[in-house]
């Protein structure tokens, strides 16, 4: 007999416990903040209901490659910026599962407004981009870079949107320039799993196997341009996102 995950009925009994939990959490983490603060309220419970998730909806993850990044990174004193391909709406809750160290988003400014999610972002830390017009962006960038050599560690999908085919889009250039100002190490990132799981445009969650696979850390400063830094973290992000698929080893974090 087929898992109850597996049938239609299933896959929208799961999004709409994944949508209804969402409030559930975001006041937790609120309620937290007087007493752990806003971001360690964040990060305290937001990986709970992310990991809780994934075990609703027999969603197991793995992370693979942390062990091999240098010391500084892993201990968190060193900030770095995660860039990874985007194949779904479920890539950021799995990715906040799955780091072992906290990391942010960046989003538009109008999301802090937004109820509930805007609340959360606010707790985490999120850095909000202001795309008003071209002098306020370049001085948000100027904000973030400032904020990452502070400490942040910062989560960019420099595709800038969800793929709709499984396939990479073209990279934009906002997080290497980000990056250039920021003077900080880049760690090119496979996340694969996400375009079974949930697609683009789909409501319906699937189970499956999620695997995040880092790579060595790039650094700005020992390339020419923005164009060639950014070649370079694309063609590591494809190779790493081929080798997960090919990948059949057990996962090294789950949560179970």
């Amino acid at each position: 007999m087929a898992n109850w995950r597996d049938t239609g009925v299933g896959g929208i009994v799961m999004a709409v416990w994944a949508m209804a939990s969402v409030p559930l959490t975001v006041i937790g983490i609120l309620l937290a903040v007087p007493f752990l603060g806003r971001r360690r309220a964040f990060f305290t419970v937001g990986p709970l209901f992310a990991r809780g998730m994934a075990w609703f909806c027999h969603i197991p993850f793995s992370l693979q490659g942390w062990e091999l990044l240098p010391d500084a990174i892993r201990e968190g004193r060193q900030s770095v910026i995660f860039m990874s391909n985007h194949e779904s709406q479920m890539d950021p809750p799995i990715l906040v599962a799955a780091l072992p160290v906290p990391a942010v988003y960046i989003a538009k400014k109008e999301l802090q407004y937004v109820p509930f999610i805007g609340w959360a972002a606010w707790a985490a830390g999120v850095i909000f981009i202001d795309r008003g017009d071209r002098e306020r962006a370049f001085r948000s960038i100027r904000d973030a870079a400032q904020q990452i050599r502070g400490g942040k560690n910062v989560v960019i999908f420099p595709e800038g949107t969800r793929s709709r085919t499984g396939q990479m889009l073209p990279f934009k250039k906002g997080g290497f320039a980000l990056a250039q100002d920021a003077g900080v190490p880049i760690i090119p990132m496979a996340t694969v799993g996400g375009f079974q799981v949930l697609p683009s445009g789909s409501l319906k969650i699937r189970p499956g196997r999620y695997t995040v696979l880092l790579g060595e850390p790039v650094h700005p400063s020992e390339f020419p341009d923005r164009g060639a830094l950014m070649d370079e973290v694309r063609a590591r992000i494809e190779a790493l996102v081929a080798q997960a698929k090919r990948a059949s080893v057990a996962p090294s974090r789950s949560p179970a």
